[in-house]
């Protein structure tokens, strides 16, 4: 996927000064409030030949996160752990500024966001993907398309990928004497094992007012976002920012204490989804 420039997406003026205008009063267009989500409804185990899945929509933004566990050699500085690999596409019906072909280095770049917020805080039990140690891993592909894009593709993204990773089952392997791995993906052994829970919370600034979750004309219009991640245990993980515009550390702060309290929410929704009647 690339993006088209000369298709960029505009708010005409008059919509985007109406949109500046309430933010300026703590109002915003939808009728949320700034720490406001828009509403997410997740369904996992969307995609049902992939070892774990999810779609989240996110308001009117729609993402499939699927989780593929392939048998592959350790990293040589990590013998004993298993391997993460994240990747992203846009794809070309997404929105009028996205055309087919590879990923440009805006998926690229949501790809190495959500990489990181996983990475950085360990949220996988690397240890426990060990098949044949020093040898042979699990590797877990973690697999990202967006399908509708109408703002805050980062934590439609890092929602829908952790709740696929809490639905992944890991198939069944028997290894030989030879070190051999004979995978049987028509039984599972049990759930992937997380250590950590996290999510992206993305905050944005318009005319000095910070608000979560920018729709498409609010990440048009405002001057900078700050995408924090945050994981279950309460931990900073990571800090992002993309814009032009500048954060004084008053606003830094503010944005992290807003960020620590909406997570808990997302949280919440995201393991209340992968909670199934017995």
């Amino acid at each position: 996927m690339s993006v088209t420039p000369s298709a960029e997406i505009t708010v005409p003026k008059l919509r985007s000064a109406t949109i500046l205008s309430m933010l300026k009063k703590g109002l915003r267009a939808s009728g949320r409030g700034l720490t406001d989500f828009r509403p997410i409804e997740i369904v996992p185990g969307y995609v049902p030949n992939a070892d774990g899945s999810a779609l989240v929509k996110l308001g009117n933004t729609v993402v499939i996160a699927g989780v593929k566990l392939e048998v592959g050699s350790p990293y040589p500085d990590t013998p004993n752990e298993g391997a993460l690999v994240v990747s992203a596409e846009f794809m070309p019906t997404a929105s009028p500024t996205f055309e087919p072909g590879p990923p440009d280095e805006n998926a690229i770049e949501l790809a190495r966001v959500i990489d990181r917020s996983l990475r950085e805080i360990k949220a996988i039990d690397m240890e426990k993907l060990v098949i044949v140690p020093g040898r042979r891993v699990w590797v877990v592909y973690v697999d990202i398309y967006v399908l509708d894009h109408d703002g805050n593709l980062v934590d439609a993204s890092s929602i829908a990928a952790l709740a696929a990773l809490m639905d992944t089952k890991l198939p069944k392997v028997e290894v030989d004497e030879l070190g051999n791995v004979k995978v049987d993906r028509n039984s599972r052994s049990g759930p992937l094992q997380l250590r950590h829970k996290v999510v992206t919370v993305s905050i944005a600034k318009a005319e000095n007012v910070l608000f979560v979750d920018p729709d498409i004309e609010e990440e048009r219009v405002c001057e900078t976002k700050l995408v924090i991640t945050v994981s279950d245990d309460g931990r900073i993980a990571g800090m992002q920012k993309s814009g032009l515009g500048a954060l004084s550390v008053e606003e830094v702060v503010r944005a992290t204490e807003i960020a620590l309290k909406v997570s808990k929410d997302l949280l919440v929704i995201v393991e209340k989804s992968l909670t199934r009647p017995t």
